[in-house]
Order: structure tokens, then C-alpha cells, then sequence
């Protein structure tokens, strides 16, 4: 087997955190029609969130929803059909397929029955998330250097980020770690993993007065947002309620439970007068497009890249987290991530921002979810 480790990669330079400081202006109502094509600066819908950020046409959009849709379909089907031969998957948007690895080529036939196109790996997704496990367990002696790893369906590798010039130091980590050098893939990075708190955010709330931050998804009895943002017992204003849960770091969720004056309803605000409905929250696989809410920065659109990342923060390692390239910026903190119409999960941080690109990352919704027996409010 190849030894992935020794493989070295050096990651598109991002914009370091903190050099765009000024804060967005509240965005006000458009009511001129764009034109079906057209992908404003200001995107109004998802649908033209898509076109701008995603470079598609209205038509190309809405058919990469449908085949998103399909793909998830699929996702759901071939996980469970593989055994120790499952390699993952992740979706091609250029073809539309949803790609799955095997590591026996025996497999192929039974993958491609249900729609899905296999591909020959050499580990396993048991292995793979064995490796970063194994790494999660020694994430307090990673150096300061390291900013994250994530199982990476598409390389077939556990992706570590590492400040440039800094690979040797990372390497060493995962030898020390025990973790299975050739599953990890160095990369180096100008990634600077930030969380979003602390300032105006999407669909604003605020925490014991001062801290803003923004709602996720409505549940039962309140809504769910990013952990960071308060502890179990701090109280909300706009929306009124108070922390029932949070965990952070090792997680980054929280259920917030609001008082009877407050309608959870299924709905994410795009901020300029219009909603999206939330209809559930089907798991988005590797390779789809994603689309997150925030005041400060409006709709914007991009790809999911990983699942399972862990991201060492400041603040705390955070683990389970699904990797994005769409922009955020502070001020976006717990805010809404969808895809199509499925609900995926909370802004927790980030390098960059929406002038010259980034790395989000979010905390998926179901686990939130299952975490605290709430039921997501669809409509």
C-alpha cells in the first residue's frame, strides 16, 4: 500500500483571519425580478445563491438538486449493503454520480445495481474513521500547528491541515498518535479555523444580553444552534428562552428552549424577504452542493468536502464536524446550512471570508438532534 502520509500537498493560501474587519450592512428588500440567468451580488433564493457562488445556470441548478436528491437516495441504500468493503462515497457534480469505494472489485456489480458507480480503494470507511478516531484521542498533543483532519471519501485518505512548512511537525504528531500512517494524508494549509460567536449573526438571538449569535433550525420547543454560543442555563432574548444543552468543544451544538410567546416554524431566512421550508435532514453526501444562512453575509452556496473533520480551534478540538468551501464570516455563528430542502447542520467556524473564499465548517443537525430527542419542525 501506498504510505499517503509521505504524499504532501500545499493548500490554496487563504485570506488570514481578521483582515476584513468591517461589518455587513443589513440587507434590505429587492423587489425587482432577476432575470432567470442572472447571479446577483445579493442572492435573494437559494436558487440564485447557486448560480452566483456554484457558476450555474437557473436550469443547471435545479437539476443538480434533483440529482443531488437521487444521490442521497442511493447514499442511504449502499451504506448498509457493503460490509467491511465499504469505502465510502461522495458525489461527482460534474457527471452527477454518486461515486462509492470498495475495496474489492467482487462489489462492483452490487454497487452498480443500485445506481451508484463504484471505485477500487484500498481502505476501508472503518478503517479510515479508525485513523482519525485514533487521532481524536491524542488531540491535546497536537501541535499548535495543526489545524484539523477529516476522512476524505474522495482520496481515499484521513486529510490532516497543517500550517505551511509545517508537515514535518505533523507527521510526527500521527506517528506518536498510533494512528495508521499510510491512511494520513498531510496538507498543508493557510486554514485559520476560527468560531463565529461574539458578534451580530444570521437570524439573530442573544445570550444573557451581550453575546449574539444565530438560530439553526427550529425543533420542538425551540431551536437548535452552535455550542459555543452559550452554556445550559444561559438565558436568550429574540427569541426568549434559556440553554437546556450545549456541549463544546468535543461537539458544537445546543438546544435552546423557548417560551410559549415563540412559534418554531420550518423555515431559514435569506434575509431579504423571503424563506426557505425546511423539510427534513437527509444527510448530504461528499461532493453535493450546500447552501448556509447568515445576516452577515446573505446566501451563499458551495460544496461539502468531508465529513467527520475535527477541527482544532482556539478555543477547543471539535470532532464530527462536515467540512465546506462556502464563505462565512463572524457574525454567521449557529446559523442554518441546507441543502435542497434537507436541514444539515450549524455554522461552528472557519478560515477566510466571502470577499476572497474559505473553509466552513458545520456541526450536522441529526446529531444535535438525537443528542437532546428532538424532533426538527418541517413544513
Amino acid at each position: 500500500m501506498q504510505r499517503k502520509m509521505a504524499g504532501r500537498m500545499a493548500a490554496t493560501a487563504l485570506l488570514a483571519a481578521g483582515t476584513l474587519t468591517a461589518m455587513a450592512a443589513p440587507a434590505t428588500a429587492n423587489t425587482a425580478a432577476a432575470p432567470e440567468n442572472e447571479a446577483p451580488e445579493r442572492a435573494t433564493t437559494m436558487m440564485q445563491a447557486m448560480q452566483r457562488d456554484l457558476g450555474l445556470t437557473h436550469a443547471q441548478a435545479e437539476q443538480r438538486i434533483a440529482d443531488e436528491a437521487e444521490a442521497r437516495d442511493i447514499a442511504d441504500r449502499v451504506k448498509g449493503m457493503l460490509g467491511n468493503g465499504f469505502g465510502g462515497f461522495h458525489y461527482k457534480a460534474e457527471s452527477g454520480d454518486l461515486v462509492v469505494g470498495v475495496t474489492d472489485r467482487a462489489q462492483f456489480d452490487e454497487v452498480r445495481s443500485t445506481g451508484a458507480v463504484p471505485r477500487l480503494v484500498d481502505d476501508s470507511r472503518a478503517d479510515l474513521e479508525s485513523a482519525s478516531s485514533t487521532l481524536d484521542a491524542h488531540a491535546q498533543q497536537a501541535p499548535e500547528s495543526v489545524t484539523g483532519w477529516y476522512v476524505d471519501s474522495a482520496s481515499n485518505s484521513v486529510v490532516m491541515t497543517t500550517g505551511f512548512g509545517t508537515a514535518d511537525e505533523a507527521e510526527r504528531f500521527v506517528e506518536s498518535s498510533g494512528a495508521s500512517t499510510d491512511a494520513v494524508r498531510v496538507v498543508e494549509s493557510g486554514e485559520q479555523p476560527r468560531t463565529y460567536a461574539d458578534v451580530i449573526g444570521g437570524q439573530r438571538y442573544t445570550i444573557n444580553g451581550s453575546t449574539i449569535c444565530s438560530t439553526g433550525f427550529s425543533v420542538s420547543g425551540g431551536f437548535v444552534t452552535a455550542g459555543h454560543c452559550g452554556s445550559p442555563g444561559d438565558s436568550t432574548n429574540s427569541p426568549s428562552g434559556s440553554f437546556a444543552g450545549s456541549s463544546f468543544p468535543g461537539d458544537d451544538y445546543a438546544y435552546v428552549e423557548t417560551g410559549s410567546d415563540d412559534t418554531p416554524r420550518p423555515l431559514v431566512d435569506t434575509h431579504d424577504g423571503s424563506t426557505r421550508t425546511v423539510q427534513g435532514s437527509q444527510s448530504a453526501p461528499v461532493g453535493s452542493s450546500v447552501c448556509r444562512s447568515g445576516q452577515t453575509t446573505g446566501w451563499h452556496c458551495g460544496t461539502v468536502e468531508a465529513k467527520n473533520q475535527t477541527v482544532s480551534y482556539p478555543s477547543g478540538t471539535v470532532s464530527g464536524l462536515t467540512r465546506t468551501d462556502v464563505c462565512a464570516e463572524p457574525g454567521d455563528s449557529g446559523g442554518s446550512f441546507i441543502s435542497g430542502n434537507q436541514a444539515q447542520g450549524m455554522t461552528s467556524g472557519g478560515s477566510g471570508d466571502c470577499t476572497y473564499g474559505g473553509t466552513t465548517y458545520f456541526q450536522p443537525v441529526n446529531e444535535a438532534l438525537s443528542a437532546y430527542g428532538l424532533s426538527l419542525v418541517t413544513g
